[in-house]
């Protein structure tokens, strides 16, 4: 196997060295350059496998290096080197392109992380099959594949936005499977799913004996998915005091457990998402600045199904296809009234909604065909506005009698609940998520409203 090689271009000889003799160590020739000009000379006349460069350079700016490296050698990564705490920095260099970045003093074993990762990446020209689960034919599906092909060979924060049952985690787990992070983990979680009061355990870990109940030292979901990817769902959800620890966590690169005193390096690739709008959360204080700052680096756009209306055949196909196996009954189909039904739909709950449809349709199937008189009635459920419910409010109002608003409130949501319930099979966090509820708040409503 051929040797790989790097160039470092920064001005400071010391640091030049540092960093030559750490490399080499790890078996990888490398270059070096005081400049821009003398780093655009070794480009055109070497080939290199890894770049790493200072912010700052006597005779410009590291990001313009970033750019030109991108433009003319696509295929090589290149790490940033920051002054510490300077988040800005950083943030801007991923932006314009950048892999992943290092800050001063250079942590060794963090750099040694970076420099595997990047290593790691396969060549553009090498096609993959991980994205075989994204189905969709139509262009906008199409562009979010390229997007997704590009983004997987960054290391930057990406958001993940989109409306719930959309597919965000789907594309989240494309993004890693696509990446030199691939042979890693994936974890995902729910930041609405946990209460409050376990969060920092669930997020860092926790040392034997720190709190009531903490009988053994417990591993946090920062560590499991050391080296891998860590995909932050619903990360609106997060209370106002977990997101200043993950901002720390983020920002550092590492993470202290509950009752530790010391700070352990993790190397983790963030992928966040949620179906509200971030930019709105932080005007109203429920998510803070400068952590929407640092996850939103790169904001990658989930379309809704109605968006993309053309791959509903296909979708439902893969769906049925699915379910008759659950199900041992054969290939299931449906017929043409029944596909131009679905797309004359809107699917408020997206393509999480479109398998829930077909699987109570193919308990009405006859002959393994779906037809139209078999799919339920397709109208906007946004919330249940009971005819009956409303129709008797009208009429106790009119007549003067005694009317409870609360109560009659309380009665449509607790039927918007319950069919939440019932449409994603008695799944609390699905249906929490389906009515747009953190799962705290969902737990809370079950209860006051009496829905076992």
């Amino acid at each position: 196997m051929a040797k790989k090689s790097a160039l470092i271009v920064d001005d400071e000889p010391d640091i030049r060295e540092l960093l030559e003799i750490t490399l080499g160590r790890m078996g990888i020739d490398t270059l070096s350059a005081p400049d821009i000009g003398t780093a655009r000379n070794l480009l055109e006349s070497h080939s290199f496998d890894f770049c790493l460069t200072d912010m700052n350079l006597p005779d410009g700016n590291g990001i313009d290096l970033v750019q030109h490296i991108n433009t003319n050698y696509p295929s090589t990564p290149v790490a940033m080197i920051t002054a510490h705490g300077n988040m800005e920095s950083a943030v801007e260099a991923l932006k314009a392109g950048a892999f992943d970045f290092v800050s001063k003093p250079v942590n060794l074993q963090l750099l040694r992380n970076l420099v595997d990762t990047a290593l790691n990446l396969q060549p553009l020209d090498i096609k993959t099959d991980t994205d075989t689960d994204l189905l969709g034919n139509t262009p906008i599906m199409q562009a979010l594949r390229k997007q997704i092909a590009k983004l997987a060979r960054s290391q930057a924060p990406i958001y993940i936005k989109g409306e719930s049952g959309s597919g965000k985690e789907l594309v989240a787990r494309s993004i890693h499977a696509q990446g030199p992070r691939r042979e890693n983990d994936f974890i995902a979680i729910n930041c609405g799913a946990i209460p409050s009061e376990l969060m920092e355990s669930e997020f860092f870990g926790h040392r034997k004996g720190s709190f009531t109940g903490a009988h053994s030292d417990k591993t946090g979901l920062f560590q499991a998915a050391n080296g891998g990817s860590l995909f932050l769902d619903e990360i609106a959800d997060l209370p106002l005091h977990m997101q200043v620890k993950l901002l720390r966590a983020i920002q550092e690169k590492s993470v202290r457990p509950v009752g530790s005193e010391t700070e352990i390096p993790v190397d983790v690739r963030l992928i966040s998402a949620t179906h509200k709008n971030l930019a709105n959360e932080v005007d109203q204080g429920n998510v803070r600045q400068d952590l929407y700052y640092r996850i939103n680096v790169i904001e990658l756009h989930v379309p809704a199904l109605r968006e993309r209306k053309g791959d509903i055949p296909l979708l439902a196909n893969h769906f049925l296809e699915l379910l008759a196996n659950e199900q041992t009954q054969g290939k299931v189909t449906l017929n043409e009234e029944a596909i131009n039904k679905l797309q004359a739909y809107d699917f408020p709950g997206n393509v999480r909604e479109l398998e829930n449809i077909l699987q109570r349709s193919l308990a009405l199937a006859e002959d393994n065909l779906i037809r139209a008189e078999d799919l339920p009635p397709l109208t906007p459920q946004i919330i249940d506005e009971s005819p009956s419910a409303t129709i008797e409010a009208q009429e106790l109002i009119a007549s003067g009698g005694e009317f409870s608003l609360e109560k009659h409130l309380e009665k449509i949501e607790k039927a918007a609940i319950e069919k939440a319930l019932e449409e994603t099979r008695w799944n609390k966090t699905a249906a929490a998520k389906k009515l747009g509820m953190s799962f705290r708040s969902f737990r809370y409503r079950l209860k006051k409203l009496g829905v076992d």
